[in-house]
């Protein structure tokens, strides 16, 4: 597939390749839609294998923001850029500055923040050159770390499936598997942890393992047993495309719910066969959505309890999903997309009357200035 076959595909906006050979950076800025407002997402730093393989990523993440901020009910588009790079290595203060630059040359269309691989000192770094930044440190006025609210949204969530399996949305006892202990995974261990579930705990690096063990109460399991546990929950907490063929035979538990996006390797394949094995699946970008809010919130000034109050709704708008599921008899990440499209379409018919505004920019001119 071209590039341009691969920007068509899912009807992006804009896609921006950037480079700067004395910072070394090699980015690329994804605006999938700006028919609900501007473009924001993350920006995520990553040690790619292939140059196909970071433009892929970017243009599902790009097109989840969309999805994402409509099913949540915020006024903003959806997009998102990938750094080419390791970020245990190769981070400096004049590459995110450089990238800053990029982000700035776009106006307003997108809004940068942090995203996996990226600290707030990051983010930082790039506000110096740009004020089209969300996700920064609380001294600065910011919000901080997004993950305590996106992990209470995937809380939330996981109880709004229990309530639809189950009848009630009591943890207490369910065997819940719990894969990635990254900010969000860890977070969302001490959530089920306090809520007395029978937690499984696993990742990659043994030492969150070690780390979460001194403040949840779980059981360590190796990172290839996620799959073949009998459990009633399996949580997905770390990359991607966890969902496919091989581990879909395996899985033995009811509910599919966690904070990684893009967990179906295909949406329309697989998540065809979670409905036909009968595992209710939290669609990601839904379930995930409290980081959003909780950075939207600083374009109106940031309040911790208005954005946890906000991730509370995750609860209701994952019902009204699993409703119009079972209604129309289609997976539940059809469901949401039929939801987010329904108010896209929506909201972008009040651009037919003109309001007198010149644009995007102007709207958010009053973000952090240098």
């Amino acid at each position: 597939m071209s590039i341009f076959e691969a920007i068509a595909q899912h009807e992006h906006e804009q896609v921006v390749f950037c480079q700067d050979k004395e910072s070394g950076l090699k980015a690329i800025i994804a605006i999938h839609s700006t028919e609900l407002g501007p473009s924001l997402g993350g920006v995520r730093m990553w040690h790619y294998q292939k140059e196909e393989d970071a433009l892929r990523d970017v243009l599902r993440l790009a097109r989840g923001m969309t999805y994402k901020a409509s099913v949540a009910g915020l006024n903003l588009g959806g997009g998102k850029a990938v750094i080419i790079g390791n970020p245990c290595a190769e981070k400096s203060e004049v590459l995110f500055r450089s990238f800053g630059r990029f982000v700035e040359g776009l106006a307003g269309r997108y809004i940068t923040a942090e995203d996996v691989g990226i600290t707030v000192k990051d983010i930082e770094h790039v506000r110096l050159e740009t004020k089209y930044v969300c996700g920064i440190s609380e001294s600065l006025g910011g919000s901080g770390d997004p993950s305590p609210v996106t992990a209470y949204g995937v809380y939330v969530g996981i109880k709004a499936c229990a309530h639809e399996v189950w009848g009630n949305d009591s943890l207490q006892g369910k065997r819940i598997v719990v894969q990635g202990l990254g900010k969000v995974g860890l977070h969302l261990a001490e959530h089920l942890s306090n809520e007395e579930a029978e937690l499984f705990i696993t990742d990659i690096n043994p030492e969150k393992v070690t780390a979460a063990l001194k403040t949840v109460k779980a059981t360590a399991i190796k990172p290839e047993e996620v799959f073949t546990l009998k459990a009633d929950i399996f949580s997905p907490n770390a990359l991607g495309a966890v969902i496919c063929d091989e581990s879909i035979n395996k899985l033995q538990c009811a509910i599919i719910a966690g904070g990684a996006n893009n967990q179906l390797e295909s949406e329309q394949i697989h998540g065809e066969l979670l409905k036909q094995k009968g595992i209710l699946y939290a669609p990601d970008y839904v379930i995930n959505a409290g980081g959003l809010i909780n950075v939207a919130n600083e374009l109106e000034g940031y309040s911790r309890d208005r954005a946890l109050k906000q991730a509370d709704g995750i609860y209701e708008v994952l019902k009204k999903i699993i409703k119009t599921s079972k209604e129309a008899d289609i997976p539940t990440h059809e469901a949401s997309n039929k939801l987010a499209e329904e108010r896209i379409r929506s909201i972008s018919r009040l651009s037919r009357y003109y309001t007198g505004h010149s644009g995007y920019a102007g709207k958010f001119s009053f973000l952090y200035n240098k």
